[in-house]
């Protein structure tokens, strides 16, 4: 299976996933460290993480996958969500508490 496939395979089988460099114990960087604090703080159970630090291919491939050029990416339902700027911005308002309550009910 080829970068690619993996990242469509793992976004479209969990609810959320947040592809981070590091992983949810141990985040590599300041804003991968926020964006777990975000969903942990926001009620997310069975996030699912990836460690793009672990694969150059998976690293590159989100990039691309998403048009987004910075990690974390947060996927929500197979959806593009955002980095954590704008996990931030959606935590403020609610919104993230929001989405990810409904995902982990679908």
């Amino acid at each position: 299976m080829d970068a690619k496939e993996f990242i469509h395979k793992t976004v479209t089988e969990h609810p959320v996933v947040l592809f981070m460099k590091g992983t949810a114990q141990f985040p590599q960087c300041g804003f991968s460290g926020r964006a777990i604090q975000l969903l942990k703080q926001a009620g997310a159970k069975n996030l699912v993480t990836v460690n793009v630090l672990e694969d150059e291919d998976v690293r590159q491939g989100i990039k691309e996958y998403a048009n987004w050029p910075t990690i974390p990416q947060l996927y929500v339902n197979g959806q593009f969500v955002g980095g954590s700027d704008i996990m931030m911005e959606m935590f403020e308002s609610g919104e993230l508490q929001t989405l990810v309550k409904e995902a982990q009910s679908a």
